[in-house]
């Protein structure tokens, strides 16, 4: 592709993104869902404009675009928020993943599904979609206990989710190298924490003096690529490796809103083309091979959701207002899914097309419904809040 094309291509994905931003406005819809319906309309399962060579920038984008995503929800794990709101964020976290792997295993082995391939697709189905949550509370406007609750959960629930997965990976038939699977996992979350706690430990020192007060946005920039890059060259996760060092700048920063403010005041092109090329990479066509099996999945994990995200905030004490209400909000299920399945398929590659199969459908329907969802959650509780002062 010459650089003609290229640039009307971009400049095509970034008008098209405004116009679907400002439908979404229009219907209430969040943005999230009506760019990822757009890219599925323009990719090869629609019409087509958007080139295969442009749906290769996909995973580049997307590693920029849930950096500045993990950096800004770690900048949620703010010691006033973690004292405010630390155990509803430990409790509910905690019981979702659990009822989701309960639930689902359960329900799919009474359903006649093999107990290991229950347990990997019930490990698989507690991941959640960080980019598309963060863009729906932002979208909505809201600023309130749930939402920052919500942002607390999102930050560290895949990271039990990875951490419950590579156990499961065990128990599902890898007793022969249960060391080598279980040292993985920490060797990749425990490098990533200390790469983070690194890299934020040098950007808390550097934020705010560059320029007195105004750190540049080359600074804020530099410290999200540097941790992805780092992160990649290290294969430890880049996820947690930005949230670590978003968590220690927000703690210990001087001046550390505006070097948040400032990733934020240029994240959401990058998001604009992370969620366009998301849908054009979409494949609709696999719902057709989901099966009895992917439909129990898809609803055993709603359910799961429902049931754990209400339990863990009655023991946490929330308001009753909320409870009912965390579970729905955290439906929305992405790429970190996708990849779990992608390492459970080589692991049982006998069960390889099952789960993946499973895996992209449910992506497609929760990446594209769970938003919906989620945004109204977040506005059913400030509208049930409001009265009582709060919000």
């Amino acid at each position: 592709m010459d650089h003609a094309s290229t640039f009307i291509i971009l400049g095509l994905l970034f008008l098209a993104g405004l116009a679907a931003d400002q439908l979404g406005r229009l219907t209430r819809l969040p943005r999230v869902t009506m760019l990822l319906l757009l890219g599925l309309l323009m990719g090869n399962a629609g019409s087509g404009l958007i080139p295969g060579e442009v749906a290769l920038w996909f995973d580049a984008i997307s590693i920029i675009a849930l950096s500045m995503v993990a950096f800004l929800l770690g900048g949620a794990l703010t010691k006033k928020n973690l004292q405010q709101h630390g155990r509803a964020i430990l409790t509910i976290s905690l019981a979702i993943v659990a009822f989701t792997l309960v639930i689902i295993s359960v329900g799919l082995v009474l359903a006649g599904v093999p107990p290991g391939l229950a347990l990997i697709l019930g490990a698989i189905a507690t991941a959640t979609a960080p980019a598309a949550m963060s863009d729906v509370i932002r979208q909505s406007g809201v600023v309130s206990g749930f939402t920052d609750t919500l942002r607390g959960i999102v930050a560290i629930d895949d990271a039990w989710g990875l951490v419950l997965f590579s156990l499961v990976l065990i128990l599902a038939g890898q007793a022969e190298g249960w060391r080598l699977v279980l040292s993985g996992v920490l060797c990749d979350l425990g490098g990533a924490v200390a790469l983070g706690l690194a890299i934020g430990g040098l950007a808390s020192g550097l934020t705010g003096r560059l320029t007195p007060g105004e750190p540049l946005q080359a600074e804020a920039i530099g410290i999200v690529f540097l941790t992805a890059g780092l992160a990649l060259w290290l294969e430890v996760s880049f996820l947690i490796a930005g949230m670590t060092a978003g968590a220690i700048v927000t703690n210990f920063a001087r001046h550390h809103e505006r070097a948040f403010h400032e990733i934020e005041n240029i994240q959401w092109p990058f998001m604009l083309l992370f969620f366009l090329l998301a849908g054009a990479s979409l494949d609709p066509q696999v719902l057709r091979t989901l099966g009895l099996t992917g439909g129990l999945f898809m609803v055993l994990r709603v359910a799961a959701r429902l049931i754990g995200g209400y339990a863990g905030a009655r023991i946490a004490g929330v308001p009753s207002a909320e409870a009912a209400w965390y579970g729905p909000a955290l439906l929305p299920q992405a790429g970190v899914a996708v990849g779990m399945a992608l390492v459970a398929g080589e692991q049982f590659p006998h069960w390889s097309d099952r789960i993946m199969a499973i895996t992209i459908a449910a992506t497609v329907v929760f990446e594209i419904l769970g938003p919906p969802v989620a945004l109204l959650a977040v506005r059913r509780v400030q509208a049930e809040t409001l009265p009582e002062g709060r919000g």
